[in-house]
Parts: structure tokens; C-alpha cells; sequence
């Protein structure tokens, strides 16, 4: 470990990858069945409204009463045609209550719903030992074993478990100083900020940093976190396709050459939004190749590493340090402690004028309560744990070994036949199910089978590119993989999903196009 890192700072050359991820097309006739899918659906949807109108069937959805038929209406009701129609009857396999510690296996509360998923009610029994394949668990510090944990229990036992103030008022602790200088010194910059909820680090942040006059150029697989933390500003937002320079580099061009809106002033400010590890596609970020491309146009990076910090690079930390990338060249570098460090919260790190500067002027510095004590010191352990300042090889060992597993579990998924997204290293596996009646069907089979698994569809995905997104950590035993592995080969021939022919991809914005010549 020693020879990738210098007083506890990644150090460049030893860990350049080539930029290899796929996005594989399905044969002509899935989309099609899937769209005939999602139409028999809708049209047995409309049926099923016309016949709660007419008090056929039971409405179960929220209703305004009758004595405020005149006002006008709370609850937009075709708008919710789409849950009450479709949702529901796959709703079972979301929002399923565990009881356990969300290691490489958990507990789980056995429900059953007598109406269709609009209700459930729980047997009273509970199912042991489900391999956990969805949880953000990256490094397997969500975890209840281990002497280490007794700092964390020390310290809730010395500051409690709240602060109940903010930061700015009688909420800073030492154990948050401490934090932020431990987190700046792993990602090799001059300062750090620290906040208790990772979603509002981005949705609260990104409106203090630019503003009305500002454009942000935002990848389009971008998390709702910054679309929603970029609305909020009030800047001009502009979409980029995902990973694609050309398309990048087209709106740059033309932001300087055109500058604002009818104006034509020169930007105040143009910020270039993107993920290290997109959540939904497991792909990683063209990150070597953006930085030319704001050094260029003299533009700002704001990189979200919120699922590749800690999970990806030689030493865990993140995409800055897999593709060689200098910290000092992101402007912002985010990221959070919900998935590699088995808490909560987020961070904003760069040059010690942005740090100070977001700490008087962040909505979510100056209003949100402080991290919670005991959660600090859960992050203080884990990171010092992959730094080895802890004094073992624990850390770097479950980087590797969550490298290894992700390889692993991508490469027999391919030579099943089935078709994934998303860069070799990534630790997020998207399977493509496509067809809406194969994703209840594969949830609630894995689970007999007692494998946890998450599955995902429209609108959080293309209405045709449904999936089940498995979570790859450094937790999981070889055997526990193989396991999973065995019983999907059984559900892919038995629901008919490998529909693999590794043909290219024909959707033009994941092409791997430059026409440009990055600077030295």
C-alpha cells in the first residue's frame, strides 16, 4: 500500500486503466415485446379507472371527499395512472422491511398483501440469511462485528447521539474538524466540508456556487440530487449526452463563442456537472478526457463521486485516482459516506476559498443540523481503516477485494448470455430485464430463493430498459457469489432473459467519439 500512496495522499502512475464499458442492444423483437407489454398494461388500466368510476371495483387510491368537489383538486388523478395501475402490482418487491444489520446477508420481515399490494400485513416471520445484492455496501463496513466498532460506542457514550445545532451555532464539534481533515488529506486537497445528508449536499450546494447568469452542463444520466440542486440556482441548464465528448464539447463551443441568451454576454460562470459512477448504469465518468475539456474552454468540474469514492481506484479513492487525474484539477470534488463507509452524510472538497466560502454561504451548512457524533466517528474508522492508519491492511485489502469481486461477477454474467451495462470495475451491475412482467416475477423468485436483489424500471429508467441492479462488496465470499450466479442462470432460461448476442452498441451517445486533441 505504501507504494501508491505519500503522508497519506494517493500518488499518480500506478494504476491506469483502459476505459472499457458496454452497452449492449437486445435483438429487435424485445423492445418490441416490451412495448406491447406496457400497452396491454395501460389499455387494462384504463378498463380498470373506467370501472372504479362507475363503482365496480374498489378505488383504494386518495380521493377528495365529497363535500370538496368544488374546490379544486389536491391529487392530480391521471397523474397517478401509472402507480395505481402498474406499480402497484409489482409493489411488493420495494419497501421491504429488514432487521437486520444490511451486511453481505440480512434478515427479512415476511409480509403478505390481501388486496394487491395496496396493503400488507406482516406473518410474524422472519427470513434469515438473505444475500444482500442491493445494498450501497461497497466495502462491508455496514457491519456489527469487530473491536473497532467500540470507538464508535465510546463516543456516542461521550457526546450522545445528536448535536441538536448547527455547525455554525453550537454544533461544531471537534470530532467535525478532526472529520474534514481526515477526508481532505485521503482525496489530496487543501480542505474539506463535511454535511449530514448526501442528497442535500448536492441539492443544497450547487445553488451557492452558481447562479442567475451561470450555465451548468449537466451529463443526462445525471442523479436527481443535481438536476434538482441545478434547478434550484437558477442557471441555465444545458444536456449533455452521457459520456460524449462531442456533445460536450459542442455546448462549450457554443456557450463561449454565443455566450447568454439574447444578451450575448459572456457566462458568469459555466460548471460542468458530472458522476464518477452513474448508479443506474454502473458506468464511469470520461473523467481524463472532461478535465481537458474544461481546461480548454476554461470551464468548472463539479464531480459527484458519491458511488466511486472509495470503491474504485488502487487505493479507494475514487475515479480521480483510477484514471490519474490530479485532485487539484476538479474544482468541486463531492461525494458521500452512505456506501463505501457505512454511514451517513457527504462532503465538498477543493481549495481551502471554495471550502470557506460554502461554509458561510450553503443553505445546508448554516441551516442543517450537524452529523451526528457516533456517525462521525464511524466515518473517522473507516477511512483511516482504508488509509492504514489504523495500523493494518484491512482497508486496501477490501478495495481489492471488491475489484476482484466485482470482475468477477460481471464476467460470468456475460458468459451467461445476459446483457449488462456499465465499465468492468464498476461495482454496480445492471441486468436488463426490459419486459415489465419479468421484473415482479425475477424479484419475488429470487427471494424464494433467498437472494435480496433490487429492481428497477420506469420512470427511474427508459420505460424499455428495465433491471435488476446488483450491488457488488467486498463482504461477499466467493461462494455466496457463485451462489447468486447458480440461481440466476436457472431464472434466465426459466424467464427467458438472455437475450446477449454482444452485438455493439447502435445508440450514438455512448460511442466512444473525440475530434478534438486534449492538452498535455
Amino acid at each position: 500500500m505504501s507504494s501508491h500512496i505519500q503522508n497519506g495522499k494517493p500518488k499518480t502512475g500506478h494504476y491506469k486503466k483502459t476505459f472499457s464499458e458496454s452497452f449492449e442492444q437486445p435483438p429487435m423483437y424485445v423492445p418490441v415485446l416490451t412495448y406491447m407489454g406496457y400497452g396491454i398494461v395501460t389499455l387494462f388500466g384504463y378498463l380498470r379507472d373506467l370501472l372504479r368510476s362507475c363503482g365496480l371495483e374498489k378505488c383504494h387510491a386518495a380521493q377528495e371527499r365529497k363535500e370538496q368537489k368544488d374546490f379544486v383538486p389536491l391529487y392530480q388523478d391521471f397523474e397517478h395512472f401509472y402507480k395505481r395501475n402498474l406499480y402497484m402490482r409489482v409493489r411488493d418487491n420495494w419497501n421491504r422491511p429488514i432487521c437486520s444489520v444490511p451486511g453481505p446477508t440480512f434478515d427479512l420481515v415476511e409480509r403478505v398483501s390481501d388486496d394487491y399490494n395496496w396493503t400488507f400485513r406482516y406473518t410474524g416471520r422472519i427470513i434469515k440469511d438473505v444475500i444482500n445484492m442491493g445494498s450501497y455496501n461497497y466495502l462491508g463496513f455496514a457491519e456489527n462485528k469487530g473491536e473497532s466498532l467500540s470507538s464508535v460506542a465510546e463516543v456516542t457514550m461521550t457526546y450522545g447521539a445528536g448535536v441538536c445545532s448547527t455547525r455554525q451555532e453550537m454544533g461544531n464539534l471537534d470530532k467535525h474538524i478532526q472529520l474534514e481533515r481526515l477526508v481532505a488529506q485521503f482525496l489530496g486537497v487543501e480542505a474539506a466540508m463535511t454535511f449530514g445528508m448526501g442528497f442535500a449536499t448536492n441539492s443544497m450546494n450547487i445553488p451557492a456556487l452558481v447562479g442567475k447568469g451561470c450555465l451548468i452542463l449537466s451529463d443526462e444520466l445525471n442523479h436527481t440530487s443535481l438536476i434538482l440542486g441545478a434547478r434550484l440556482s437558477g442557471a441555465i441548464i444545458r444536456v449533455f449526452k452521457h459520456n460524449n465528448l462531442q456533445s460536450l464539447e459542442k455546448l462549450l463551443r457554443d456557450a463561449v463563442v454565443n455566450g447568454q441568451p439574447r444578451t450575448h454576454r459572456p457566462w458568469k460562470k459555466i460548471l460542468i456537472v458530472v458522476e464518477g459512477i452513474y448508479s443506474m448504469e454502473g458506468s464511469m465518468v470520461r473523467l481524463a478526457e472532461i478535465v481537458a475539456l474544461k481546461k480548454k474552454y476554461k470551464a468548472y468540474l463539479y464531480l459527484d463521486e458519491a458511488h466511486s469514492i472509495g470503491a474504485v481506484g488502487a487505493t479507494g479513492r475514487g475515479v480521480v485516482e483510477y484514471f490519474e487525474v490530479d485532485p487539484t484539477d476538479i474544482d468541486v470534488l463531492m461525494g458521500t459516506f452512505t456506501k463505501s463507509f457505512g454511514a451517513t452524510g457527504g462532503y465538498i472538497a477543493g481549495k481551502k476559498e471554495l471550502v470557506d466560502y460554502l461554509r458561510a454561504y450553503s443553505h445546508s451548512a448554516v441551516y442543517a443540523t450537524s452529523m451526528p457524533p457516533p456517525i462521525v466517528e464511524q466515518i473517522i474508522r473507516s477511512l483511516k481503516c482504508i488509509m492504514g492508519l489504523d495500523g493494518t491492511t484491512i482497508g486496501i485489502e477490501r478495495v481489492h477485494q471488491l475489484r476482484e469481486n466485482a470482475r468477477y461477477f460481471r464476467r460470468r454474467l456475460r458468459e451467461m448470455g445476459f446483457i449488462t451495462y456499465g465499465n468492468d470495475d464498476s461495482p454496480v451491475v445492471p441486468l436488463l430485464l426490459y419486459m415489465p412482467g419479468k421484473v415482479g416475477a425475477f424479484a419475488r423468485r429470487m427471494l424464494k430463493k433467498n437472494i435480496g436483489v433490487v429492481v428497477v424500471g420506469f420512470p427511474a429508467t427508459p420505460i424499455v430498459e428495465s433491471r435488476a441492479r446488483f450491488c457488488l462488496s467486498a463482504a461477499h465470499t466467493r461462494q455466496m457469489l457463485d451462489t447468486v450466479l447458480n440461481v440466476l442462470d436457472e431464472m434466465g432460461d426459466y424467464l427467458q432473459f438472455k437475450y446477449s448476442r454482444r452485438s455493439p452498441s447502435v445508440r450514438p451517445e455512448l460511442y466512444n467519439e473525440s475530434d478534438f486533441e486534449l492538452e498535455d
